[in-house]
């Protein structure tokens, strides 16, 4: 990978793997609606000009039934169940909890036909990943955190949706028209939500704060630097920065937040990140068969859904 695609990569790494911090910070002062809305508005701000400005306005247009689904699965219900979710538990959790997308996305792939046989490797890739969302999840689900675990798991049921939507009905919809759309949709669904809880005073500096960098650096800075991502690199290659996401989590909840660095935290981490690995592993093909770098790159980004966002 060249020079530029790493620092992409890593910036994408932090880019994603940092919202559950904000996210825990903004939802001490603003309301769920609040805090989507904030950030849905403020990246739909950024990214429609830039849509609009390179037209095929006519291929939203079509496409406007599917888009609407994947910005539910992706935006609307995720992003406000997430939130709700942070009330309740740490940034580290919630981000070690949505970081199960790949196995749940293996899993869907196998259940609608559209995956290649299991062999071994993959088969405990799925049983080390669930075995570290067990181990994180467990000691919780008799408490008051079983809802919020419950929201967690329904997040990262609908990032592992929405990819194959996009796979299967939006290939023809330009990455960024996508992200664009489905970001100014999610904004007027929770404009009325979010002027009714409204809070009477202003936030402070800290909430403000977490709500600006959630919705210009965390989703318009991040598509964009995601879009440059998979044009340098191809996306098979762009989307292994969703293994780093957890760590990212997970350092930040500790660093910024004081929250606690458990062997429980640690277990489950590695336990979810292995089996994410090897849940998702696939063949090497061999030598005479495998196409030359430029035609790999080009058709990893036709073949390949986009991840989810944090």
């Amino acid at each position: 990978m060249s020079r530029r695609g790493w620092i992409l990569f890593t910036l994408m790494s932090v880019l994603w793997g940092i919202p559950y911090l904000l996210i825990k910070v903004a939802v001490e002062n603003v309301s769920v609606p609040t805090v989507v809305f904030a950030r849905t508005a403020l990246g739909a701000l950024v990214l429609l000009p830039l849509a609009l400005r390179s037209g095929r306005l006519d291929v939203v247009r079509r496409h406007w039934r599917p888009l609407l689904v994947f910005t539910a699965v992706e935006i609307i219900g995720p992003w406000a169940l997430l939130s709700d979710a942070e009330n309740q538990l740490t940034s580290s959790m919630s981000g070690l909890l949505v970081a199960a997308v790949p196995i749940i996305g293996v899993v869907l792939a196998m259940l609608t036909g559209d995956a290649e046989r299991l062999g071994p490797v993959r088969w405990a890739g799925l049983l080390v990943g669930l075995a570290g969302v067990g181990v994180l999840a467990g000691p919780h689900l008799g408490g008051g955190s079983a809802w919020a675990i419950g929201e967690v798991m329904l997040v990262a049921l609908g990032y592992a949706i929405a990819p194959l939507i996009a796979l299967r009905r939006l290939q023809d919809l330009p990455s960024l028209h996508m992200a664009a759309f489905a970001l100014g949709i999610a904004a007027l669904v929770y404009t009325g939500p979010a002027i009714a809880t409204w809070p009477e005073e202003m936030p402070g500096g800290r909430v403000l704060a977490a709500l600006i960098a959630l919705g210009l650096i965390c989703t318009a800075l991040a598509f964009i630097v995601f879009f440059e991502l998979i044009r340098e690199v191809g996306t098979s290659r762009g989307m292994v920065f969703t293994y780093v996401n957890p760590a990212v989590a997970v350092a930040a909840g500790v660093a910024f937040l004081g929250e606690p660095l458990t062997g429980t935290i640690l277990a489950s981490f590695a336990l979810i990140l292995g089996g994410s690995v090897l849940a998702t592993a696939r063949r090497a093909p061999s030598p005479a068969a495998a196409p030359p770098v430029e035609d790999e790159r080009a058709g990893d980004a036709k073949a390949e859904p986009e991840p989810a966002s944090g």
